[in-house]
C-alpha cells in the first residue's frame, strides 16, 4: 500500500462508503492521512451530579435509582432512569432504544457520558454513552478521541477506523526538512507527528505533533512564495514608462492635498513603474485612507504613456462606481483618456463592442469584474493590472489577468489592515506599501457600546438621521448554524424594522444567498438614496461608497472580530459629515466588553488588527476566511504566529544555502513546493 492507493482498497470501505469519502475530496490513502481532525473529544474525570452544568458534555457515575422505564409510542419510545450519587439525582433519557431496559435492569453502579440540557422538570442528560460496568470508562479516561469533519451518512467511527488502518499500512519515514534543521527547531519526526495528530495519547503529544505539521505547512508555503517572488522580480518588460506632467497637474488640482503617506506610496509605485522589471506591489491602507486615487494615478500614468491599464473590482456595483468616479474625474480635469466598463451583466452586443475597443487600444483604462479575465477579453498593450479589495481575489485570478499582457505591472489594493510582519508573510510574492494616515478632513466616527434595552432609542436616532436626509446600515446578527436561518433573520428583522419606523421610511435587506444581480440592484438603490435604511449581513463589508450614509448599527456585535467591525463601520462617514457606529451587545463577559471598548477608543485599523490578533488568538482573525489567503490544512495564519516566524526563518536559511532547492537532501521539499505552485491552493 502507498499514498496513491484508492481508499476503497481499505477494509470496510465499500462502494457506498467510498462515494461519501469522495464527497470530502478523499480519493486516496494519502488524502486520508492528511484529513486532519477538526477537534478532539476528551474523556474527563466524572463529576458529582450536583456539579453538572447545562449545555456541556459531562460524565457522571452513580447507582440506578428505581426502575428503568420505557414510555411513548412505537415510533418514538423513550427509555428513562434516575441516576443517584451522594450529591443528588439526575434524570437520563434515550430515544428509540427500548432494549436498554433489559441491559440496565440489573441495577448497580453505572457511568454515563452525555450532553446535559434543561427541561421543565430540571436538568436531563440525553442519549448518553453507557459504560456498564463503570470500570470500562477508566480505559478511555483522558484519551483524546479525534472528531473529523463529516458528510451526511459518514460516521466519525468509520473515518477513525480508516485512518488507523492507513497509518498502520503506510511507510511514513519521509522527512521533508533536513535532519539538522529538524533538530535545530525541535520538531518531532514526521511519523510521530502524523500519528500524534490523529490519535494523540495526551495533550503534550498533540502539541508536538501539530507544531511539526504546522511548521512544515508554513515552510512549504513560504518557500513557494519566495521562489514565486524571484520569478516575478526577474520578469523584464518593455513598457518604458516615464512620469507625466499631466499627472503632476492633476495632483495639484485635486480639491484636497494628498497625505504624506499617499505621496510616499505614489513615489514608490512611480519608481517601480519606471524600472525595466515588472512591479508586484501591495498597497495596504485603512478604510478611507485614499487608495483609489493612488490607483487612478498609476492607471493615468500607464495610459498617458500610450499603454492600457485594467482595474478589477470584486462586484459589479463597485466596478460601476469606480468607472463613474474615474470617468468624471478625468473629464473634470480635461485629461483625454478613454475609459471602458466591462461586467458580466452587459449584453452580448455591449461586450463585443467593449472587446473591440480593448483590442484596438481605443479603451485605455478598463474597469470591470471577473469579466476582465474571461477568454474573450483581449488587450492591445496591457501594462498595468490593479486588483481592488485583494482579499476577495486569489493569486490565480491575479495571475490570469496578468497573463492578458506581456508581464504587466501588478498593483494590489487591500483595505484589510494586517500587522506588517504578517503581511510580509501573507503577501510574500509582493512588495508592500502602507498608507497609514487618514485625510485630515475626515472626522472620527462616534462610537458607543449598548445593550438591547437601547434598541428603541437607536431606532428613534435613525428616524432623526433619515429626517435630515441621511441613510443608515443595520448589520443583522450572524447565524452560524444555518444559512437558511441567516436569510430568515435578515428578512424578519427588515419586516419588523419597517413596522417600527413606519411606511414613510424605505427599508430593504441584503444577504449572501441573493444572486449577484439582486445584490447589485439593492446596493444601487441604496447608493441613489431610494433605500434609506439597509438591513444586511456582512456582505456589505466590501461595498460601494455611499457618502450619505451616517449610521452603522451592529446587532450581536460580540460575534464579530474587531478588524471586521472596523471594516464595517468604515462604510459610514465618507461624506465628510458626522458619522455614528452603534454596537449592540448583551454579552456581560468582561473580555468581550474590553474588546468592544477598545474599538470605540481607536480609529486606527492597524492597531485594531494587532489587538484583535493578540486577544483572539487562534480564532478566524478576518471573520470569514478571506479568499485571497492561502488554504492551509492545519495551520492558522493568525494563531500560529510564533511557529510561522520560526518557519519563515528556516525557509530563509534553506533558500540562502540552496536558492533553487536543487540539493539531494532538499528533493522532497522541492517536489512539495513545486506541487504547491501547480495546485490551486489559493482560493
Amino acid at each position: 500500500m502507498n499514498k496513491l492507493t484508492p481508499v476503497h482498497e481499505l477494509k470496510g470501505i465499500g462502494e457506498k462508503t467510498e462515494k461519501l469519502f469522495l464527497k470530502l475530496d478523499i480519493h486516496t490513502v494519502g488524502d486520508l492521512i492528511k484529513y486532519y481532525p477538526r477537534g478532539y473529544d476528551v474523556y474527563e474525570d466524572p463529576v458529582l451530579i450536583s456539579e453538572v452544568v447545562e449545555g456541556k458534555v459531562q460524565t457522571v457515575t452513580g447507582a440506578i435509582f428505581g426502575r428503568v422505564q420505557v414510555s411513548g409510542n412505537r415510533s418514538m419510545q423513550v427509555t428513562s432512569l434516575c441516576l443517584k450519587d451522594i450529591s443528588g439525582t439526575l434524570k437520563v433519557v434515550w430515544f428509540r432504544m427500548p432494549f436498554l431496559r433489559n441491559t440496565l435492569a440489573r441495577g448497580g453502579v453505572i457511568t454515563l457520558r452525555g450532553l446535559v440540557s434543561r427541561k421543565k422538570s430540571g436538568l436531563v442528560m440525553e442519549h448518553p454513552e453507557i459504560f456498564y460496568p463503570s470500570a470500562k470508562y477508566e480505559e478511555k479516561l483522558h484519551i483524546m478521541q479525534p472528531v473529523y469533519p463529516l458528510t451526511s451518512g459518514l460516521s466519525n467511527n468509520t473515518v477513525m477506523k480508516a485512518v488507523r488502518q492507513a497509518l498502520d499500512s503506510l511507510p511514513l519515514e519521509r522527512e521533508l526538512l533536513p535532519e539538522t534543521l529538524r533538530l535545530r527547531y525541535q520538531l518531532a519526526e514526521y511519523n510521530y507527528a502524523l500519528r500524534g495528530i490523529h490519535f494523540p495519547e495526551d495533550k503534550e503529544v498533540y502539541f508536538h505533533a501539530r507544531n511539526r505539521l504546522v511548521f512544515e505547512e508554513f515552510s512549504q508555503f513560504i518557500c513557494s512564495l519566495r521562489l514565486l517572488k524571484e520569478e516575478t522580480d526577474r520578469a523584464r518588460n518593455d513598457f518604458h514608462i516615464t512620469s507625466k506632467p499631466q499627472v503632476d497637474a492633476f495632483i495639484r488640482e485635486l480639491p484636497y492635498q494628498l497625505t504624506g503617506a499617499q505621496k510616499r506610496v505614489w513615489d514608490e509605485i512611480l519608481t517601480d513603474m519606471q524600472k525595466d522589471f515588472s512591479m508586484s506591489r501591495l498597497v495596504q491602507g485603512d478604510v478611507g485612507s485614499g487608495k483609489t486615487v493612488i490607483a487612478l494615478l498609476a492607471l493615468m500614468t500607464a495610459a498617458l504613456n500610450g499603454f492600457q491599464g485594467a482595474l478589477m473590482a470584486p462586484t459589479e456595483v463597485l466596478a460601476k462606481q469606480h468607472y463613474e468616479s474615474i470617468t468624471s474625474m478625468l473629464e473634470e480635469h480635461h485629461i483625454p483618456i478613454r475609459t471602458e466598463l466591462l461586467t458580466g451583466s452587459m449584453t452580448a452586443k455591449e461586450k463585443r463592442e467593449a472587446y473591440q475597443r480593448m483590442e484596438d487600444g481605443t479603451a485605455q483604462i478598463i474597469i470591470g469584474t471577473h469579466a476582465l479575465i474571461q477568454k474573450k477579453a483581449g488587450y492591445k498593450n496591457l501594462a498595468l493590472v490593479v486588483t481592488d479589495e485583494q482579499h476577495r481575489f486569489g493569486v490565480k485570478q491575479r495571475e490570469m489577468l496578468a497573463q492578458k499582457g506581456q508581464m504587466p505591472h501588478i498593483l494590489v489594493m487591500s483595505a484589510t489592515p494586517i500587522p506588517r510582519t504578517l503581511a510580509i508573510i501573507l503577501y510574500g510574492d509582493l512588495d508592500i506599501s502602507v498608507i497609514d494616515e487618514l485625510p485630515s478632513d475626515r472626522l472620527p466616527i462616534k462610537n458607543c457600546v449598548v445593550d438591547t434595552n437601547y434598541r428603541k432609542t437607536a431606532y428613534r436616532f435613525i428616524e432623526k438621521q433619515v429626517a435630515e436626509g441621511r441613510q443608515c446600515y443595520i448589520i443583522c446578527p450572524m447565524v452560524e448554524e444555518s444559512e437558511h436561518l441567516e436569510v430568515e433573520n435578515v428578512t424578519d428583522y427588515a419586516a419588523m424594522l419597517q413596522e417600527e419606523l413606519g411606511e414613510g421610511i424605505a427599508v430593504d435587506f441584503l444577504h449572501g444567498k441573493m444572486k449577484q444581480a439582486q445584490k447589485d440592484e439593492i446596493m444601487e438603490r441604496f447608493g441613489s438614496g431610494e433605500i434609506q435604511v439597509l438591513v444586511s449581513t456582512t456582505v456589505i463589508e466590501v461595498g460601494i461608497n455611499v457618502p450619505n450614509a451616517t449610521v452603522m448599527m451592529v446587532e450581536n456585535a460580540e460575534r464579530f472580530g474587531l478588524a471586521q467591525l472596523h471594516q464595517l463601520r468604515g462604510r459610514v462617514g465618507r461624506g465628510g459629515g458626522e458619522a455614528y457606529c452603534i454596537l449592540i451587545s448583551d454579552h456581560t463577559g468582561e473580555a468581550v466588553r474590553d474588546r468592544l471598548r477598545f474599538l470605540c477608543h481607536t480609529q486606527d485599523g492597524f492597531e485594531i488588527a494587532k489587538y484583535d490578533l493578540e486577544t483572539r488568538g487562534p480564532g478566524d482573525f478576518f471573520g470569514d476566511r478571506q479568499h485571497g489567503l492561502p488554504t492551509l490544512q492545519l495551520a492558522d495564519l493568525m494563531g500560529d504566529t510564533r511557529t510561522l516566524e520560526a518557519a519563515q526563518k528556516c525557509a530563509h536559511e534553506l533558500l540562502e544555502q540552496d536558492p533553487k532547492l536543487s540539493a539531494p537532501e532538499h528533493s522532497l521539499l522541492a517536489a512539495q513546493v513545486s506541487h504547491l505552485f501547480e495546485r490551486t491552493t489559493f482560493n
